[in-house]
């Protein structure tokens, strides 16, 4: 059989000289993801070098898949013609059981490439496999006697609020009716949503930030998560300005520097969609002219940043009971739509909002709508004169400079222990005002310090 060789390596193919481990690797990665094939025979620029293939060979072949995956996989096998070579042509379907292991490692596609998977990315694969998330597993760390039954009661309350019908069962059938409680015992979910204490799973570090390395106010929390949608929106508030703006109407209107209604939207989508096996915390930074919010947990495979900010994707629920109860509770409106509603809300206010993966997880920083020019206030609203005002993490940046003139920004952003965006913006700051300048090309030169820091 002749056939046409694909156009070079992609997330359904790979090329190989011959086969061995890395062949039966591959094919793991395409069942744990939409499928694909394997050319055996063909190098890595796509040139057709041919490969032995005898009467037994394909059963060979069959068996040491077998053998060496789990659950086993048998992939279809045939023998092709290219440029007058024999090639082997191994494809596999996507497995409807994941995830798929050779030899005890997980691995997954990605571009035209195979990388192993994480501990967390196994997890979740496996409850994808049975619509099943992790909130929604058994905790067996906790039992009913850790659950807080007034927290129940006031849910009931909120969900009312939304019913035509409302709900009049007592808050423990209120729990087994949406699967919280099972035969006795309680789910993840169920725990960190009424939970009587406290808890490291969903820990949230709140600060005010002043620069980079400098906190005004600081707060944690381990609360339940509906506690923490108010918590953290009570933090944000104290920590940002209001006007007050007179019109006709009897009440003057207050006019907050970030839309609410979008601060509320990030701080939901944070908690509902949060890694909570991850051993990160969530944490949210209010800056002079931006915020932050960082959460665990990096987007399903198949979606990107692109896809979320245009809204042509259909959303993957992390918790679907932590979800469903946010819903029920009226916190949530519509799966999917909460991403368009935030850039909405700042369409008109200046820097549009920032989504961005970053360190296994999802940030959003979005930026004050009173701040003249959000792309380096960062660095400006630290001083109009830095030098006079004596900024320790100015004062740090140019001692590290006059101690190696060649240093980069990125080696000065490890040891001073902040972002290598903000140690630019530093940089760019200095040379506007003159106290240092940067002699030769911008890889291989050095630094200047014209005037020295206080």
């Amino acid at each position: 059989m002749s056939i046409k060789l694909p156009n070079g390596e992609s997330e359904k193919v790979e090329f190989k000289t011959s086969f061995g481990k890395e062949v039966i690797e591959s094919l793991c990665a395409f069942a744990n993801a939409s499928g694909g094939t394997v050319f055996v025979g063909i190098n890595n620029m796509g040139v057709p070098e041919g490969v032995e293939i005898s009467q037994e060979t394909f059963q060979q072949w069959t068996n040491q898949i077998k053998n060496t995956t789990s659950p086993s996989i048998v992939p279809d096998i045939e023998e092709i013609i290219i440029a007058g070579k024999k090639v082997a042509v191994l494809s596999i379907p996507e497995y409807p059981v994941k995830p798929v292991a050779c030899k005890g490692r997980y691995y997954r596609r990605k571009g035209n490439s195979n990388h192993v998977m994480t501990i967390e990315e196994v997890v979740n694969s496996h409850l994808r496999t049975f619509n099943r998330s992790w909130d929604y597993h058994i905790d067996n760390q906790h039992a009913i006697e850790y659950i807080d039954l007034d927290k129940v009661v006031r849910f009931i309350e909120m969900s009312n609020r939304n019913r035509t019908i409302p709900i009049q069962d007592s808050p423990l059938n209120v729990l087994k009716k949406f699967e919280l409680e099972r035969d006795g015992r309680i789910s993840n979910g169920c725990y960190l949503l009424f939970m009587t204490g406290e808890s490291h799973t969903s820990t949230v570090e709140l600060g005010r930030f002043e620069t980079e390395t400098i906190i005004k106010d600081g707060i944690r929390l381990k609360n339940d998560l509906f506690s923490q949608v108010d918590n953290i929106l009570e933090f944000i508030r104290k920590h940002i300005s209001k006007r007050y703006e007179i019109s006709g109407a009897p009440q003057r209107q207050e006019i907050w520097e970030y839309p609410l209604d979008a601060l509320r939207e990030i701080v939901l989508n944070a908690i509902v969609h949060r890694d909570y096996t991850s051993p990160s915390d969530t944490i949210v930074k209010v800056f002079n002219d931006h915020i932050s919010v960082f959460n665990p947990g990096k987007l399903p495979d198949d979606l990107t940043v692109e896809m979320l900010i245009s809204g042509h994707y259909v959303s993957t629920l992390r918790n679907r009971q932590i979800a469903e109860l946010f819903k029920e509770a009226g916190l949530i409106e519509k799966y999917g739509s909460g991403i368009k509603r935030i850039c909405d809300a700042f369409s008109g206010t200046g820097k549009p909002p920032l989504f961005e993966e970053i360190n296994g997880g999802f940030m959003v920083t979005v930026y004050s709508a009173t701040a003249k020019n959000v792309v380096e206030n960062v660095v400006e609203n630290v001083v109009e004169n830095v030098v006079e005002k004596g900024n320790k993490t100015a004062i740090i940046i140019i001692n590290l400079i006059n101690q190696n003139k060649n240093i980069s920004a990125s080696k000065i952003a490890q040891l001073a222990g902040i972002s290598e965006r903000t140690v630019q913006r530093y940089l760019n700051l200095f040379q506007k005002q003159g106290i240092i300048k940067h002699i030769g090309p911008a890889k291989g030169g050095y630094w200047e310090v014209i005037e020295k820091m206080k």
